[in-house]
């Protein structure tokens, strides 16, 4: 992992120089080169019926998936509620932890690490404090050779980096940690992406939970998501089994809402459905079956 510090030159850009973060600045911008761009991930087939009704969404709301990729989570239940089959590339995308997860984003990282682990190429990290886990990225599948921390100080400068980040175009993913989002700022961050490729995560953490109440407000993300961290099945020997989160998509453009019980990113960024819940699912599909019949 590189970890860089943003420091003022003689020039109206800045440079960015390894080591922990002495200097803030309200109007920072960040120069990155040398980054290869993203490869697109195929779009995934939708019914032709539901796939017009969401491009008429989409081109009511002045946004089309046309010409767009996505990234399928894997999860049937999951990737069915979201236009093309998946997450959408290119585009500006907020997730936030759910109780606790609020202010400490555990949860929450690790999704957004899950989801940069599955697309190649350098992933920017922007953070107001230095409490990134760099070991709990790696079991989401998200190496430390692939990211670059930037330490910024304050919300300002974070999403001052983060836009540069995303015109940049040479990144898989940037990532922003932030409290408060307008929709103003948000605007700005998805035409960013849409320009350049590059998606978009804005991570909503807050310093109190009673703060969250901002993650209500409307801002012009693609999808809204809120990870909470549920009990993890017991084992039949001693010992930890995979984490579970109740994964909430609360927005999607184009799309629908849905909360799912799924086990935590695996090493190679992937959320899987439990077994248990998928035998529920199973029974109550078969259920409604045989009363039609």
């Amino acid at each position: 992992m590189i970890r860089l510090k943003v420091i003022p030159t003689s020039l109206p850009t800045y440079r960015l120089t390894e080591g922990p973060v002495k200097e803030q600045n309200r109007n920072t911008f960040v120069y990155l080169h040398s980054l290869r761009r993203p490869l697109s991930v195929p779009a995934r087939p939708a019914q032709p019926a539901i796939a017009a009704l969401r491009a008429q969404i989409a081109a009511l709301e002045g946004e089309s998936s046309r010409n767009r990729a996505f990234l399928p989570f894997d999860v049937p239940e999951l990737d069915a509620r979201l236009p093309g089959g998946g997450l959408a590339l290119g585009c500006l995308h907020e997730v936030a932890g759910g109780g606790s997860g609020a202010v400490d984003g555990a949860a929450a990282s690790c999704f957004a690490a899950g989801i940069a682990a599955r697309l190649p190429g350098q992933v920017l990290w922007c953070v107001t404090q230095a409490d990134l886990f760099a070991p709990g990225l790696e079991q989401a599948g998200l190496g430390p050779d692939r990211v670059i921390v930037v330490e910024a100080g304050d919300d300002v400068s974070v999403l001052a980096c983060m836009e540069e980040g995303l015109r940049h175009g040479g990144l898989a993913v940037v990532v922003a940690e932030v409290a408060r989002l307008s929709m103003t700022v948000s605007r700005r961050l998805h035409l960013a992406a849409k320009e350049s490729g590059t998606t978009g995560i804005a991570l909503r953490r807050w310093r109190r939970e009673q703060d969250a109440f901002d993650f209500g407000q409307p801002t012009a993300a693609m999808t809204r998501w809120r990870i909470s961290v549920l009990p993890s099945a017991s084992l039949p020997v001693p010992g930890i089994s995979r984490a579970r989160w109740l994964v909430e998509l609360i927005r999607a453009r184009a799309g629908e809402s849905v909360d799912i019980e799924l086990e935590a990113c695996d090493g190679t960024g992937h959320l899987r459905l439990p077994a248990d819940v998928a035998d529920r699912s199973a029974a109550a599909a078969g259920g409604r079956r045989s009363a039609v019949s």
